[in-house]
C-alpha cells in the first residue's frame, strides 16, 4: 500500500511539472505604449484591454495585469487631440500546455485551458494613433516591443 501511495504521489508531482497553472499563473503583465502617427510618444492615453475573462485599464505608458485566456485581447486607447489607437493581441498556447499533455496530464491540460494559464499574449505592445494593429505572440522577442501587423481597416475616429 505504501508503494502504491508513493507512486501515486510521484505521478501527481510529475503532472505539476508541466502544469501552466503552477508555472505561468492565470495573469500576465502587458506593457502598453501609444504613439502618434508621426512616431512620437503619446503619454496619458487611457486604454481599455478586454478579453472573455474581463476588462482591464491602463494609462500609457504603463503595465497592467490581464487574466490569461484562449481568446484574443482587444485594446482601445484614447486621448483628447489624438485619433483612437486600436489593436488585437493574439493569444497563443504556452509551451507548458504541451508539458501537460506529454506527462499524461489530460486533466492538467483541461484545467489550464479552462483557467487561461495555458495561454500567453505578447508582453509589450505599441499602439499607433489612428491605426488598427495586430500583435501576435508568435512574433514576441524578450526585451523588445512586439512588431505589429497592420490591419487593412483604419481605427474608428471618435
Amino acid at each position: 500500500m505504501k508503494i502504491f501511495t508513493l507512486g501515486l504521489v510521484g505521478l501527481l508531482g510529475l503532472q505539476l511539472v508541466g502544469c501552466a497553472s503552477v508555472s505561468n499563473g492565470t495573469t500576465q503583465a502587458i506593457r502598453v505604449e501609444t504613439l502618434a502617427a508621426n512616431g512620437s510618444i503619446v503619454e496619458g492615453a487611457q486604454c481599455s484591454l478586454t478579453n472573455d475573462s474581463g476588462s482591464f485599464n491602463v494609462t500609457t505608458p504603463g503595465s497592467v495585469l490581464v487574466h490569461r485566456s484562449s481568446s484574443n485581447l482587444s485594446i482601445i486607447c484614447k486621448k483628447d487631440g489624438n485619433d483612437p489607437a486600436t489593436a488585437t493581441v493574439v493569444s497563443r498556447v504556452a509551451g507548458s500546455m504541451f508539458g501537460n499533455i506529454v506527462l499524461g496530464g489530460g486533466i492538467g491540460a483541461i484545467v489550464d485551458h479552462s483557467n487561461g494559464s495555458a495561454y500567453n499574449y505578447p508582453e509589450w505592445v505599441k499602439l499607433v494613433s489612428g491605426q488598427n494593429l495586430t500583435f501576435d505572440r508568435s512574433d514576441f522577442k524578450a526585451g523588445e516591443a512586439t512588431a505589429p501587423h497592420q490591419n487593412t481597416e483604419v481605427a474608428n475616429k471618435k
